[in-house]
């Protein structure tokens, strides 16, 4: 899922102050108060998120890791902080106009001892730093929300989910807001969000090409290093140092690294099997970099070599996803059902193309949907069954997992929708199985077996 790095414009791009993400970049200030602006303006009231506050993991190995929805408007990455937008009163009473506060925790010199240097709302250039007009400390939040309370009947926030696991940060928060505006008309702007999610900006389309381009590097030291007796968490554990080693943060999913049988197990992340002769393998890996994600997949013969059966399977494979592509355009649907559906052009291919063991078709061993957006998330926000339009990013990722055969094909490539069709973002890394062959062909013979 992922590439090689490629140093970004400056124009771009900024270097991130906040610690302790290591090379973390930023969008410029104006990329972010842009989509405050635009999301303020869809609905008719104030907007209020929580950052992260740093609790909501306490794993030793944890390294923080902003709510996406609160980053995505502020590029703002240290934990304790809030935002609220508010827009002009109607009627204009009791509002001097729209404006916009982040709100920071005060600085604890003892605890940055251990955690490194944080932004104070008191602190010297905070506003040039964060690009908010408006920095106050946290505590200040309580009063301006009962300020707007007063004026506006209905606030928008992160309101809590059935599906929420883990540390309850909406329903904490929900449950405070409660307390200070028990009056007011809560509104969820997750989908609001979630629609702006997922067409990319110009800057983030920069950012996420930098992901995908070290997991492409990533991808391509594995088919150099791939061979039986090897173990699934060395390819892993090679594929996550190219990515930390170009800058990315971490991962941006547990890496899926499946031989053998495991090849049909599609979250498998276990990852302790010796990768056997007659193998084949899927490394469903990408990196994350400065918050965004890549989703790449390329299944590999363990000995360099696609013996009958596996390379019949996977050429069906590669065939669906080539269909769908021929067909990739705005209006076109991932889902399954609709005149437009992607998902059913690659299910008729594989379904008409190729029999298991007892001569039925292969339909049944495609068990999952076609592909999916990506961007700060790797299933990113938004809803999944909107039309595509210029500037999403999606996945187009047909897959076939027969488990009796211990063989499971998956080819996933990212790509962005443009206007007349869409432009290949994982150009780079081989799909076809004869330029797979040579990749590892090459890599083996320039690689000594250690």
């Amino acid at each position: 899922m992922r590439r090689i790095h490629r140093v970004l414009p400056v124009a771009i791009l900024v270097l991130a102050c906040a610690l302790p993400a290591p090379a973390r970049q930023l969008e410029p200030n104006g990329a972010y108060a842009e989509r405050r602006a635009k999301l303020l303006a869809q609905g008719d009231g104030p907007v209020v998120l929580f950052g992260y506050t740093g609790k909501e993991n306490d794993s030793p190995s944890y390294v923080f890791n902003q709510e996406e929805n609160f980053y995505y408007l502020t590029g703002h990455n240290e934990p304790g902080a809030a935002l609220l937008l508010i827009p002009l009163a109607p009627n204009g009473k009791g509002n001097s106009g729209a404006h916009e506060i982040l709100f920071l925790p005060p600085r604890d010199r003892m605890r940055e001892r251990w955690d490194g240097p944080r932004i104070g709302p008191t602190d010297a250039g905070v506003k040039e730093r964060t690009g908010f007009a408006e920095v106050k400390p946290f505590s200040d939040l309580r009063a301006e929300l009962e300020r707007a309370g007063k004026i506006f009947p209905r606030i928008y926030t992160l309101l809590p989910r059935d599906s929420d696991e883990g540390y309850p940060h909406a329903r904490n928060w929900q449950n405070w807001l409660y307390q200070v505006l028990p009056q007011a008309g809560f509104r969820d702007a997750r989908p609001l969000l979630g629609a702006m999610r997922q067409v990319k900006s110009p800057t983030e389309l920069a950012l996420i090409e930098r992901a995908v381009e070290l997991s492409i590097d990533a991808h391509l030291e594995a088919m150099k290093m791939m061979r039986p007796g090897i173990y699934e968490y060395e390819v892993a554990a090679r594929m996550e140092y190219i990515h930390k080693r170009g800058g990315c943060e971490g991962e941006a999913y547990a890496p899926i690294v499946g031989s053998g049988f495991f090849s049909t197990v599609l979250h498998y992340n276990a990852v302790d099997k010796k990768i056997e002769d007659g193998d084949v393998v899927v490394l469903d890996v990408g990196g994350q970099c400065s918050g965004y994600a890549a989703d790449i997949t390329r299944t590999l013969p363990a000995n360099g070599k696609f013996i009958a059966r596996q390379r019949e399977i996977y050429e069906i494979v590669l065939g669906a996803q080539k269909a769908v592509l021929a067909a990739l355009k705005p209006g076109m649907l991932l889902g399954r059902g609709g005149a437009n559906s992607l998902h059913k052009i690659a299910y008729d291919y594989i379904n008409s193309h190729g029999k298991d063991k007892d001569g039925k078709p292969l339909g049944r061993y495609f068990i999952h949907g076609l592909g999916h957006h990506v961007g700060l998330n790797v299933h990113d926000a938004g809803d999944a069954n909107r039309p595509l339009e210029p500037g999403m990013v999606v996945t187009i990722e047909p897959g076939i997992y027969i488990p009796e055969e211990n063989l499971g094909v998956r080819i996933e490539d990212m790509v962005l929708i443009t206007a007349d069709g869409y432009k290949l973002l994982t150009a780079r890394l081989p799909r076809d199985p004869n330029d797979v062959e040579r990749a590892m062909a090459a890599g083996q013979a320039s690689t000594p077996v250690q």
